[in-house]
């Protein structure tokens, strides 16, 4: 009898040895979690992570995606496209809406198209001709060029010369006689910018144009994240960076206009940084062809979510996603492929993305068989446990979700008690759940210690992000914080750790690597392979007692269920 205990207390421990190890990410060199950063701002730009790349761009308030207004300075009418755009175009409103506001397509500093609101863009056929709306695609009769003064008032030409005026029955046609001065005329115009958000790696590109761009971006590449940075991360607990790529790094170093070349240089350089400072990478699809949200972090040129509206498209994206995995694919420092960052919940539809995601998943396995395969929620209106049903693969599958308690009204007013409030119930719930679930590991992709509390103290700042820290430490994946650097001190990690606004804790351990499996899908009758408490940020010596037993108990049950069935 004592025997036959001894022998089931062994195997209870053997087998509470193995569920542990499976909750450890596989490849992480002694960390069971991912402890990771956002390499955010360097390979896909956003403009108001570092605003000083913009600053030498002519025209630069008239970038890709500037919404205009156009107003008569002799009518005091605006120019409208009927119906918001196939129709005519008219001069005859009192006030601007959504008909009367354009989205600029910049082809130089002066020359432009203009796009209404349903895609359709002005066109005029020549000298005498009326403006319409109703042309899919620019050429040059949708070109115009554009003089402005001082007081943002505008004259209209044609590549002909010809300047546009506002004729007598309110319609706008190109038949000006001469050069028209900058009084109240009739080819004169108020040019009133409505919205100038956008500046990605599109707007800047094409703002300053090739040679300009490549110097600006060259110098960029090679400052902004050098191999000091991964030193310091290791030194500091980071175990992993998330780094954001665009779909033109594929046809690097000669991508198409205005994409400038050198961005696969750099991210070679990543890995060879990460390797040597024993840190992992993940590679991030940021920015799609087409834009998956009409977003500047998705390159898109002018706010449109075109992705999901092109097969071609989005074959594109998943030959990016061959061409990332066959070259990383057996490299040492990477951890996974991220196949796509926040797709629009409005714009994408789950049909579509989850046949995307089941695709880029077979090309990831058919390079490597242990790579995680990272699948981002929608962002928006959208519930992250949508593809927890999808069953995209049988291993290493993550899903990914963004934590910000700001970009939403229901954040404006709280105050701090309330936000780690928020933190510990509703986004703590959450991962929990997600936990639990049957299928793909929890990664927190993006998260950052900032929020809408204006004066918050230091010690405001330090509890926010203790509790931020004590719930997305227990998801299974683990997180990674947007970003490392950034002009706006608490969303930059390394200006959090060095003036101690971000308390980070280390826990290193040692556990055996195991590849997860689901076992929903496959028949296998293993003990869950995740779902159960993290030993956290700090390694509290209580915690770690008690996960070890409830691991040992829940393997007691196990072997004791199996005696009596």
């Amino acid at each position: 009898m004592e025997f036959v205990s001894c022998k089931w207390v062994v195997l209870a421990f053997l087998l509470f040895s193995r569920a542990h190890s499976v909750l450890a990410v596989d490849g992480l060199n002694g960390d069971t979690k991912v402890r990771g950063v956002n390499l955010g701002g360097w390979l896909v730009l956003e403009g108001w992570i570092k605003p000083s790349l913009f600053d030498g761009i002519p025209n630069g308030d008239m970038l890709d995606g500037t919404q205009v207004q156009l107003r008569s300075v002799s009518l005091n009418k605006y120019v409208s496209a009927q119906d918001g755009g196939g129709q005519s175009v008219t001069v005859d409103r009192d006030g601007p809406s959504s008909w009367e506001t354009f989205r600029l397509w910049r082809l130089s500093e002066s020359d432009f198209h203009f796009r209404t609101l349903k895609g359709q863009f002005l066109s005029c056929d020549g000298v005498g001709a009326s403006v319409t709306a109703t042309s899919e695609l620019p050429s040059s009769t949708e070109t115009f060029h554009i003089e402005r003064n001082d007081s943002n008032r505008v004259h209209i030409k044609l590549s002909s010369g010809t300047y546009l005026q506002v004729s007598s029955g309110n319609e706008l046609t190109a038949d000006y006689a001469g050069v028209p001065g900058w009084d109240d005329n009739a080819a004169t115009f108020e040019l009133i910018i409505v919205a100038n958000t956008l500046h990605g790696d599109y707007q800047l590109a094409n703002g300053y144009g090739p040679e300009k761009a490549k110097e600006v971006l060259d110098k960029h590449r090679s400052t902004y994240i050098t191999q000091e940075d991964f030193q310091f991360l290791y030194q500091h607990g980071i175990n992993t960076v998330r780094i954001p790529v665009g779909w033109w790094i594929a046809e690097d170093p000669n991508p198409p206009a205005p994409y400038v070349g050198g961005s696969l240089a750099s991210l070679d350089d990543a890995f060879s940084w990460a390797q040597a400072s024993n840190i992992k990478c993940i590679i991030d699809l940021h920015a799609a062809p087409g834009s998956q949200n009409g977003m500047e972090h998705s390159s898109s040129r002018d706010g449109s979510t075109d992705w999901p509206t092109s097969s071609a498209y989005i074959s594109q994206s998943l030959d990016v996603i061959d061409f990332l995995a066959s070259r990383y694919g057996n490299h040492h420092a990477l951890l996974g492929i991220e196949l796509l960052n926040e797709p629009s919940a409005s714009g994408v539809s789950l049909d579509i993305l989850v046949s995307y995601y089941s695709k880029g998943y077979q090309i990831v396995r058919k390079h490597s068989p242990t790579a995680y395969v990272i699948i981002c929620q929608r962002i928006g209106d959208a519930d992250p446990l949508e593809l927890y049903h999808a069953n995209i693969g049988l291993s290493n599958v993550v899903v990914d979700l963004h934590y910000y308690n700001l970009f939403d009204n229901f954040f404006a007013n709280m105050n701090v008690s309330e936000n780690i409030q928020f933190i510990h119930k509703s986004r703590q719930t959450q991962v929990e759940s997600l936990n639990a679930a049957n299928g793909p590991l929890v990664f927190i992709g993006e998260w950052v210690n900032e929020w809408n509390v204006t004066n918050a103290s230091q010690m405001n700042y330090q509890e926010f992000g203790r509790a931020q820290l004590d719930v997305y430490n227990a998801a299974s994946f683990g997180w990674a914080y947007w970003t490392l650097k950034n002009d706006r001190n608490h969303w930059d990690l390394e200006w959090n750790i060095k003036n101690n606004y971000l308390q980070l804790g280390k826990c290193k351990s040692n556990i055996i690597r195991t590849t997860t499996k689901f076992y929903g899908s496959s028949g296998d009758k293993s003990l869950p392979t995740r779902g159960y408490g993290y030993l956290g940020a700090g390694c509290s010596l209580r915690k770690q007692i008690r996960s070890y037993f409830q691991l040992f108990a829940l393997a007691c049950g196990y072997f004791y269920l199996q005696q009596i069935l």
